[in-house]
């Protein structure tokens, strides 16, 4: 493969994803080309990169940029979450899932040889087994998880029908030292935000609520390993991609061994607990070790121990970088 002539487009890379994604692209040797409807973020990471304002929801916009950039590889990363969807479902629909028509159209009309599509948990639904396998039927509960299954289904189709090499994960909940984008799962990570900035937090799910997480190191890493993939290896299109499933006391317990004078309890929200709960417990990514090799290298204690440093780092250089996030 030659990476360092590959263009990359990377669309909504000003989210929790996308400067990471662009840092770990460029250090392997790719030409990045973040895209984003908000304005270029003030990131260290991003500088000296060319930043495109793009809105997805705009097909005319989003074919022109394909067509002038002619990018060998997409990361669509672009996407409202799930909280904020609930709060939004026809911006969401209009985002996630015309968003994602016009990218594949887009692909089409241009010959762009491979799309890396970012799905989520929130693709499954209420009546779960214990462990969640790809096949598994889904039946989401929210306009997030909706539009994610039919980008899903677009995708394999124009896969199909195009031969567009599309491939994507269904990622667990995500964490990092990053500004978070108004997902269910946002509990997890504010436990160690409020913990190292206020000394305290009341997590608005029950202490019993379990669902998948990941670090974001590892979850930057499963789209990258994908993406890089023989497209030979590949049985599927979209894999299940799993690394700790601990409670939310568990969370708490491990950040207070860092942190052992927080309090951290639990207040839970009715509408946001039932979609916690509508979730899996845990995944089964047998699919993604078999095909590409996949394995997660962070369980939760080493993401701890890893994390509240950079939150402290953060918070030291930026006061105010978790400021504007509802939690």
């Amino acid at each position: 493969m030659m990476r360092a002539t590959m263009r990359i487009l990377i669309t909504g890379a000003g989210g929790q994803i996308g400067s990471e994604l662009v840092t770990s692209l460029r250090e392997r040797g790719y030409d990045v080309h973040p895209s984003d409807r908000a304005p270029k973020p003030d990131n260290p990471a991003l500088a000296g990169v060319p930043w495109h304002p793009l809105d997805v929801t705009d097909a005319e916009a989003v074919t022109r940029l394909v067509g002038e950039l002619r990018p060998g590889r997409i990361f669509h990363l672009a996407a409202v979450l799930s909280a904020r969807g609930e709060q939004m479902p026809q911006l969401t629909y209009a985002v996630n899932q015309t968003g994602t028509y016009n990218l594949l159209e887009a692909c089409r009309l241009h010959g762009v040889g491979q799309l890396v599509f970012t799905s989520t948990i929130a693709v499954f639904g209420p009546g779960l087994p214990d462990l969640v396998a790809d096949d598994v039927p889904l039946q989401p509960s929210t306009m997030y998880g909706v539009t994610k299954v039919a980008g899903e289904l677009l995708g394999q189709y124009y896969a199909r029908k195009y031969g567009l090499d599309f491939r994507g994960v269904r990622f667990p909940g995500l964490i990092s030292a990053s500004l978070p984008g108004g997902g269910t799962s946002d509990y997890a990570l504010f436990m160690y935000v409020d913990g190292v900035r206020r000394g305290t937090y009341d997590a608005f799910c029950r202490a019993d609520t379990r669902i998948p997480l990941m670090y974001m190191p590892d979850g930057l890493r499963a789209l990258l390993e994908l993406s890089e993939a023989p497209r030979a290896r590949l049985r599927r299109c979209i894999y299940n991609v799993a690394a700790f499933s601990p409670t939310a006391q568990q969370i708490a317990d491990s950040v207070r061994r860092v942190l052992p004078d927080v309090r951290i309890g639990f207040v839970s929200d009715p509408h946001r607990q039932a979609i916690l709960d509508s979730w899996p417990r845990a995944l089964d990514d047998t699919c993604a070790q078999e095909d590409w090799g996949w394995k997660a290298t962070f369980d939760l204690e080493r993401m701890t121990d890893d994390l509240i440093p950079r939150i402290r780092g953060m918070l030291a250089r930026a006061p105010d970088a978790f400021s504007s996030t509802v939690h």
